[in-house]
């Protein structure tokens, strides 16, 4: 299962993009709403969550996907829930999917020293001791990072490519008329 956290202040944008892709993969994921299934986004749009924080399980985790946004971002980061998953992942090899300013929660908790990584511009620094990359999307082993809401289309193409295979991820794109 791919698990999505969604807490109040996320980016709707970076969080719904990746669920859609993942879901026209027919791949598993279910958004997990931090204080129940309704979660309000950064622009005061409400999403019904597949599962609160309380449903998601570790036993069958292959991956999270950490949405940016604020105050979302560190919603998340102050979630015990969240930063189990995200220990469990980092001690498991899982793959850690983070975009916008949620690297910067992989920073502080030094998961990606010596790593590529990238984060939205003006988060760099809160990415303790990575080898921050320019790129739009950053791959280093298990972890994918991304710049923000206009990397959220090569962002999710990215997971589908590592997690499922490339041809499934192009042939999503190129359905969706992306010109770029």
């Amino acid at each position: 299962m791919i698990y999505v956290f969604l807490a109040k202040g996320f980016e709707e944008i970076e969080a719904l993009t990746v669920v859609d892709y993942l879901r026209r993969a027919e791949m598993d994921v279910c958004t997990v709403g931090i204080g129940g299934k309704i979660v309000i986004g950064s622009h005061n749009i409400p999403v019904f969550c597949d599962l609160d924080e309380h449903e998601a399980s570790l036993d069958d985790v292959e991956a999270i996907v950490l949405p940016g946004g604020m105050p979302g971002t560190l919603n998340l980061e102050a979630n015990k829930t969240v930063n189990d998953f995200i220990d469990y992942c980092a001690e498991n090899d899982k793959y850690i999917c983070a975009i916008c300013a949620a690297p910067s929660i992989l920073g502080h908790k030094d998961l990606l020293k010596g790593r590529r990584a990238c984060c939205f511009p003006g988060f760099e620094e809160e990415l303790e001791g990575a080898q921050v990359c320019k790129d739009f999307v950053c791959i280093d082993g298990k972890y994918i990072t991304a710049k923000g809401m206009g990397a959220a289309i090569d962002f999710s193409r990215e997971i589908v490519s590592v997690m499922l295979d490339k041809h499934t991820a192009e042939r999503i794109k190129a359905s969706l008329q992306c010109p770029f």
